[in-house]
Formats: structure tokens, sequence, C-alpha cells
């Protein structure tokens, strides 16, 4: 990801001013990090996580706290990216999810959940906010989301 802006962004704000928080699940401890401080410059909370498996027990644990999934694709552990999506909308079926790759953006088609977003990294900062803002408004706009 590559820093774009002269701190910082727009801000996401609620409609009904609760606090949002977003779920992020990537295993590259520097990208994590950043995507950590991208989505807090934006306005969201966060819990960053390692890998699908840790995300998984986090949504099963109380789906409803989480505004949208950032989730990179291939990690380590049993479930990958794609799963840990698709476990998402089986709990929360409009949840926002946007996907990061390196290298699997070919298999979005068939392997990713239905609007849905993918960056190809590396990515700019605007562009994550931007995916972000826009499937927030639209689950917001279709009385589903935050």
């Amino acid at each position: 990801m590559v820093d774009d802006s002269p701190k910082k962004s727009q801000k996401i704000i609620s409609g009904d001013g609760r606090e949002l928080l977003v779920l992020i699940a990537e295993d590259e401890f520097l990208i994590k990090a950043d995507l950590e401080d991208v989505v807090r410059d934006a306005g969201l909370k966060n819990l960053a996580l390692s890998n699908a498996d840790e995300a998984i027990l986090a949504l099963e644990e109380d789906s409803s706290r989480f505004c949208a999934l950032i989730t990179d694709i291939k990690m380590p552990g049993e479930t990958d990216g794609w799963d840990l999506a698709r476990r998402a909308r089986e709990l929360q079926p409009n949840m926002p999810v946007i996907y990061m790759t390196g290298d699997s953006a070919k298999n979005w088609a068939a392997q990713g959940v239905p609007g849905s977003v993918l960056l190809q990294k590396p990515f700019v900062h605007a562009q994550l906010v931007t995916a972000l803002t826009t499937l927030l408004n639209e689950a917001t706009m279709s009385g589903a989301g935050p």
C-alpha cells in the first residue's frame, strides 16, 4: 500500500453517531499496521487480526459489532480470505467486503462474494477509503448497514 496523502483523507461517520468497527485480516505485520492507520484516520475503529481463522472466531462471537471486513486472500491457517468473506456474509448478509491481493485477482469472479471490492496490492490509501466509503454508503442506503 502506498501513502498518498499529506495527513489525511476523508472521515467516515455513522449516521446515528455510533462507533463503527472494521474487521481487518492481514498476516503481514507492516501492511496490517498501515491498514489500521488508514482505517483509524478515516474515523473508524478496527480489530486487526493476523489470519482468517482468528477473524472467523471474532465474527462468530458477535458479527453485528462489525460494519465491514477488509481481508487479504492468502494467509496462514486453515482458512483463506475467500472463506472468511463467505462466513462473514453468512452471519451478516450485507456486510461490506474488501479483498486485498498481490496475486489472486484472477479468482475474484469465481471466489469473491457478490458486491465486494478487490484491491490489487500495492494500492494507495485513497483507494481503500473510497472502497470502504462506497460499500458502507451502499449498505446504509439498502437499510442493512451502519
